[in-house]
């Protein structure tokens, strides 16, 4: 008779496999946990103890092997007493030797038998194994290293070519990227200028002065080209920088007056939202070298994104840090924080942390939304200085708002990227 309540991991990907032995086992009283892939078994065995009585494996597996699994539990000193059994069709003496060349404690084949299982089962666990010639078994031993140095030779050669593949395929979506930015800023920059000669077009300007609704119409036409247009550069940015192809000015920069010009862009937002943003005038270094349009541009997104995961009537402050070679300016915002995971990832290329379902084309209101190129933007532009970019928050927590704070901190003489890699 079967010992009671003993748990059993089964690891088979044949789905009529493991429903006869699960059904089997379990009718003779034990508990079975079931994974289909090797892998998974080995992070449910580890997982199971000190709960685990008995791993049930089949040999061919759709990742790893029976006998790699053995190995890899059995280089665990908790499994070294616990009964690794294989379950397969390999009757093959050569495939029983190198499996127990790998550590298994016994070698089971099929068909299964369910009516003597349950008893070979048994058997294992009252610490029964299956005996080798000692001989045969250290020949076995050599053949099976053999094999897994084949096998991991097979794997990294697939992984390289793997890895290549994926490269090439990154270096299409770049250029892909750049060349449909190019495309469409041709007709988007002929629709702008055409706009405009409308706006001043003189009997257009009787119709603005006639109707308003005509110049709500062009005024929404004109921002919708405008925010086209914004949205075409940050990707031409993003993709120059990637492909090292920015083109850094170098000129004597006042951070402040960068700064200030891009709040003084936000007071409308700002108004409307009861936001409060206050900018620390003490701290900030009198010049740097470094390319004040594209600082202009980084800082930009970093306060739009402040004000965009900050509820209403909330608060952002900004503030400097000048040392004796470089300057850390911190973006603090009372708004809904970041969580841990989320920190890894938002200075990645279109990886937005909101709900795409709830996405939305403002920048400034809550929660608002964008290509997810805002932060990639900034990290880039300040790496292309030779500066560097992080976030610091509690977690994500839209009742209680922790807040975030993004940190740029730059050389006081800029090291664009190309002369950093030539040293």
């Amino acid at each position: 008779m079967a010992a009671t309540g003993k748990t059993i991991l089964y690891i088979e990907d044949d789905p009529a496999s493991r429903t006869l032995v699960e059904r089997t086992l379990r009718f003779a009283g034990y508990h079975v946990l079931l994974a289909e892939r090797g892998l998974e078994g080995i992070d449910m065995a580890r997982r199971l103890l000190p709960h685990l009585d008995m791993v049930l494996t089949d040999i061919n597996l759709p990742d790893i092997s029976g006998r790699e699994i053995t190995t890899m539990l059995r280089s665990d000193a908790r499994f070294a007493d616990i009964p690794i059994v294989a379950l397969t069709a390999q009757a093959i003496e050569d495939q029983r030797e190198l499996t127990a060349a790998a550590g298994i404690t016994g070698y089971l084949t099929k068909p299964i038998d369910v009516e003597a299982l349950p008893g070979q089962i048994e058997h294992y666990l009252s610490g029964g194994r299956d005996k080798f010639d000692t001989i045969r078994l250290n020949d076995a031993r050599l053949r099976y290293t053999q094999e897994i140095v084949a096998r991991l030779e097979t794997r990294i050669r697939e992984l390289e070519a793997t890895n290549e593949n994926l490269r090439r395929l990154d270096r299409m979506k770049d250029t892909f990227i750049q060349l449909t930015a190019h495309e469409l800023r041709t007709p988007l920059t002929l629709v702008f200028g055409y706009s405009r000669l409308l706006e001043d077009h003189p009997q257009m300007r009787l119709l603005l002065a006639a109707d308003e609704n005509i110049q709500v119409l062009l005024t929404g036409l004109i921002e919708a080209v405008e925010r086209m247009e914004s949205l075409i550069n940050e990707i031409l940015t993003v993709s120059r920088v990637m492909t090292n192809q920015i083109d850094i000015s170098l000129g004597p920069v006042s951070l402040l007056y960068v700064m200030e010009r891009v709040i003084d862009s936000f007071t409308q937002p700002l108004e409307e939202r009861h936001l409060e943003l206050s900018c620390d005038d003490q701290g900030w270094p009198e010049k740097i070298r470094a390319d004040a349009e594209l600082l202009t541009l980084a800082f930009s997104h970093l306060v739009s994104n402040a004000i965009k995961y900050t509820p209403n009537d909330g608060t952002v402050t900004i503030s400097a840090k000048t040392g004796d070679e470089s300057v850390t300016i911190a973006i603090c915002d009372s708004g809904i924080g970041i969580s841990k995971e989320e920190q890894q990832h938002i200075f990645e290329r279109f990886h937005t942390a909101s709900d795409t379902m709830l996405h939305s084309t403002s920048k400034t209101a809550f929660g608002g939304g964008g290509l997810g190129l805002g932060l990639a933007v900034a990290k880039s532009i300040v790496q292309a200085h030779g500066g560097r970019i992080w976030v610091e928050s509690e977690g994500l927590d839209p009742d209680r708002l922790p807040g975030s704070t993004f940190y740029v901190q730059l050389p006081l003489v800029a090291k664009p990227l190309q002369q950093n890699a030539q040293k």
